[in-house]
């Protein structure tokens, strides 16, 4: 069904009543008087336009549906990935240097939907396989509704046991007037690691426009709806999703699932159209607090890795208020910089007499923090490349921050990310060649005594990630 624009003009004698969502595009040339009013009324979801702020009115945010694009002009609709490492270290649902296959596909669905087919398997030091589902209403991700539906299996070692998870999730937004936004979400998780454990996680988000390069917003979620500079794309995206599932440990011999919930308060000014500056004050709250190292022989509440002696643990509470203050600056359309401060708290290890394990010596600390973060692509040799380094200003157990870490995308310490595309040569398509750094020089591990044993808690560990990308 078609939608309809009913629109009534002012000062030009009127005009049609009733006019087609397809003249409501004017020509460059063509401008509108001020008083000009119109309503649209939206008959499905597949019309439904997706509106921005702009220069004090709201506009579409793409003048073109994704269904009127011509194939040829899409980009990418398939990609296959040979390599060595996992997307997320610390997730139970990969191992880290475990070489896998991955694949991502895109099909269209009607005139403006698109679904993202995602799926990898390992076969090298356990079976390992996962299946990864996006529907795109509008045909983009991050505009409009979206909704991810991921089943993931791991055999954890040769007589090991059995990861099996299924994650639910859905977003969507939903413009109020012409000053507010919002947006909305939930996860629904389930796992299984001999016995099985559930949980169900909503969030939102509401952005405010107050003036002219000025918005507010108000954060209730686990984590970011997005990333900050992100220019993965849907199948990306999909990819991302086999290893999105949180960190999960033993406690008491159950499986624990790692959780967080992040409240935020945030203040964004433009200060040119390159430039912005964000300040922000939040709380985090944790009642399972995910915690990583190296040791071994310890209790059964540190979950062993089958092939290393790495470990997950659970930390216990934690309760913090923070600030975090962050610039970003465009350069040109390739390159940009962030640099963010941040105090917020962590775990940290404590010397207390009485503690019987590690969770007792554990405590939330605020600590200081400096990052900064460069990307951007080089001319002509196409290489994307991108740098982070984050300094903590004391030691600590788990991550300072982390809801700020993903949005602008900064692990702690030094992090390199590189993508070069090859010549393809015979083979249909695009090549890549991908390699990414994470903790580089090994910084941040902290060697502590505990009555279970000298462990060392690393909150960020070193790894490699590299292989090839064809994209077709």
């Amino acid at each position: 069904m078609r939608g309809y624009v009913l629109r009534q003009a002012h000062g030009r004698g009127g005009g049609p009543v009733f006019t087609s969502l397809d003249r409501l595009r004017r020509q460059s040339g063509q401008t509108s008087e001020s008083d000009d009013w119109a309503w649209v009324l939206r008959a499905s979801s597949a019309t439904r336009p997706v509106l921005r702020f702009a220069d004090g009115e709201v506009a579409e945010s793409n003048a073109s549906a994704a269904g009127d694009v011509p194939p040829n002009k899409r980009g990418t609709r398939g990609r296959v990935e040979l390599t060595s490492g996992a997307r997320r270290p610390g997730s139970v649902s990969n191992i880290v240097d475990a070489p896998s296959t991955a694949f991502a596909y895109e099909q269209k669905v009607g005139r403006t939907q698109r679904l993202i087919f995602a799926g990898d398997a390992s076969f090298e030091r356990s079976t390992s396989a996962g299946l990864a589902t996006i529907w795109l209403p509008s045909g983009e991700v991050g505009r409009g509704a979206q909704t991810t539906l991921v089943l993931r299996r791991t055999q954890l070692g040769d007589n090991g046991p059995v990861f099996r998870g299924a994650r639910m999730d859905h977003s969507g937004q939903l413009t109020l007037g012409d000053r507010i936004v919002l947006r909305y979400g939930g996860e629904y998780l389930l796992v299984g690691l001999g016995r099985s454990t559930s949980s169900l996680r909503p969030r939102g988000q509401l952005d405010v426009r107050l003036a002219r390069g000025w918005q507010a917003s108000l954060t209730v979620a686990p984590r970011p709806f997005s990333s900050l500079g992100d220019p993965g794309g849907a199948l990306q995206s999909a990819l991302m999703a086999l290893d999105a599932f949180p960190a999960v440990f033993l406690r008491d011999g159950r499986p624990v699932l790692e959780s967080g919930w992040h409240d935020e308060m945030a203040l964004e000014h433009e200060l040119s159209r390159k430039a912005s500056v964000v300040a922000a004050v939040f709380r985090d709250r944790s009642r399972h607090t995910a915690v990583f190292g190296r040791g071994s022989a310890l209790s059964p509440d540190f979950f062993q890795d089958s092939f290393s002696n790495s470990f997950a643990y659970d930390g216990g509470e934690s309760n913090a208020w923070g600030m975090r203050l962050a610039y970003r600056q465009k350069f040109s359309a390739d390159w940009e910089a962030n640099v963010i401060y941040a105090w917020a708290g962590a775990l940290a290890p404590e010397s207390l007499p009485d503690a019987v394990d590690l969770r007792s010596s554990l405590a939330t600390r605020q600590r200081h923090s400096f990052a900064a973060r460069v990307s951007g692509r080089v001319p002509r040799a196409g290489t994307s490349f991108s740098a982070s380094y984050k300094w903590v200003s004391g030691p600590v157990a788990s991550r300072q921050d982390p809801f700020g870490e993903t949005l602008y995308l900064m692990d702690p310490n030094l992090n390199v990310r590189l993508r070069q595309p090859l010549p393809s040569f015979f083979l249909p398509g695009r090549v890549e060649a991908l390699a990414d750094f994470r903790n580089l020089l090994a910084q941040g591990y902290v060697p502590v005594s505990t009555p279970e044993g000298q462990v060392l808690l690393v909150p960020s560990f070193r790894s490699f990630r590299g292989g090839f990308s064809f994209q077709f």
